[in-house]
């Protein structure tokens, strides 16, 4: 998987472009700026986002190649993102550190996934907030009609809204929607999919 991440992220345009994600700006902009967590934030663009709305953004990803277009991006915007490169069971962060996390196409291995979820929560404070988009189960026909779109092609890796209402047990569900929506970021989300929103408070 290394290898894969830093082969994308090593071409010099920007994978899925310089610009964030639509719902993650959408929801971000309502809240007042603290300390971010944004794991598999690739070559930056939603960190990016943040911190010029004045959050401490810390991100986390497997590819020294996604960090190294990362600090960039950071630098052509006049910003500061601390980046981490490794594996979710090695971070470095303290626990009840952080006062929300994106989670936005971080998609992990299929037997991973909840686990990991169970330890990126550990970081969150309570009444910190998850803002979370990624493809659903569902997406894989979209796949199949329009492979622009990208995404995984493993149903395992792909999410259901159980699969999140049971990772993310002990936070107030405030949306939970499977959509249909028209991606359009950078080379490898182009075209229609089906997508999983969800904006999670921690209770405990």
């Amino acid at each position: 998987m290394h290898q894969k991440w830093d082969e994308r992220y090593k071409a010099p345009e920007y994978a899925y472009g310089k610009a964030p994600n639509l719902f993650f700006k959408e929801q971000l902009s309502l809240l007042v700026p603290g300390s971010l967590l944004m794991p598999a934030e690739g070559e930056g663009r939603n960190g990016v986002f943040a911190a010029q709305l004045g959050w401490q953004v810390s991100c986390c990803d497997i590819s020294t190649e996604g960090k190294s277009k990362a600090l960039q991006l950071a630098s052509e915007q006049q910003v500061i993102l601390d980046y981490f490169v490794g594996d979710i069971e090695a971070l470095p962060f303290e626990r009840n550190h952080f006062d929300a996390m994106g989670l936005i196409y971080a998609h992990f291995p299929g037997d991973k996934k909840a686990a990991y979820h169970k330890v990126l929560d550990t970081y969150i404070k309570p009444g910190g907030l998850v803002i979370f988009e990624a493809f659903s189960k569902n997406h894989l026909h979209y796949l199949q009609v329009n492979p622009q779109v990208g995404g995984p092609k493993d149903i395992d890796t792909l999410f259901s809204k159980e699969e999140l209402l049971a990772d993310f047990s002990n936070y107030d569900i405030q949306l939970l929607e499977e959509k249909e929506i028209l991606l359009q970021e950078g080379q490898y989300h182009n075209g229609k999919g089906s997508v999983l929103r969800m904006v999670g408070k921690k209770i405990l």
